[in-house]
């Protein structure tokens, strides 16, 4: 069901609570065992333990926010004395599971994106937080990444773009340097990102707008929306680029400030 007239989401929404499940588990099993020391290849500075209790934090925060209808003042937070992390990483996942589960996704709630004010904002923007950090934890731990269906990854570029690139950057207040319009695509769906002195917009593009761009990324849905969020680039070869490469350039470093 879509919440009418806000940031609408391409996958259901009782799908995406379906993958929060599933990332979260597989996030948990990934960690459990493993040395949490173990650095993560494509963020500098964030470890395999950190990873999950970033997410089970993460979590939590949600909930109280939920709950107490305003944003908690604490973000982080640290599992119990003597608790495992995936343990930790659980419990938050299957109390958020359950309180997303109670309420309709078209139901009003607090949420830091004024166009989605709705309970189907947290199953997307939680669904999406876990995936990709589930890639992280793998990559961390040296296991093969598990895959990531074209229809939740898809749906995950759409919620880079709208969300982050969109609504984050201006919040922050961050612009880009020269003006660029690069589209982007995957899947069968296309948009068109904006950057520039005024600030940055992306948006589902119609067939003839793309002739506007100066620039196309292109690939596998999985390979687009990873790299949109910066855990491919090590290997730039994976997604095309074609057309003016300072613009891509641009988006890409955008969106490294916008979704740090």
């Amino acid at each position: 069901m879509t919440p009418a007239g806000r940031g609408r989401a391409l996958l259901e929404y009782g799908r995406l609570l379906d993958v929060l499940a599933v990332e979260g588990e597989l996030l948990a099993e990934t960690t459990r065992g493993r040395p949490p020391g173990r650095p993560v290849p494509n963020c500098p500075g964030l470890t395999l333990g950190e990873t999950a209790r970033h997410v089970g934090s993460t979590y939590r925060m949600v909930l109280s926010w939920l709950r107490d209808g305003r944003q908690p003042g604490q973000w982080q937070q640290d599992p119990g004395a003597g608790e495992d992390t995936a343990d930790y990483l659980l419990a938050g996942l299957r109390e958020l599971l359950d309180e997303l589960a109670a309420h309709r996704p078209e139901e009003s709630c607090p949420t830091w994106w004024p166009r989605d004010t709705s309970y189907g904002f947290w199953r997307r923007r939680m669904a999406h937080e876990t995936t990709v950090h589930r890639i992280d934890a793998q990559d961390a731990a040296g296991v093969a990444p598990d895959p990531i269906a074209d229809d939740v990854a898809i749906d995950g570029v759409d919620e880079v773009l709208t969300l982050w690139f969109t609504h984050r950057l201006s919040v922050l207040g961050v612009a880009g340097t020269r003006n660029g319009l690069v589209a982007v695509r995957t899947g069968g769906e296309a948009w068109l990102a904006r950057a520039g002195p005024a600030g940055s917009a992306a948006w589902r593009a119609v067939p003839e707008e793309l002739g506007q761009a100066q620039a196309t990324v292109s690939g596998e849905p999985r390979d687009v929306y990873l790299w949109l969020w910066g855990r491919l680039p090590t290997r730039p070869e994976i997604v095309r680029i074609d057309g003016d490469a300072d613009a891509v350039a641009q988006l890409w470093a955008l969106l490294r400030l916008g979704t740090k």
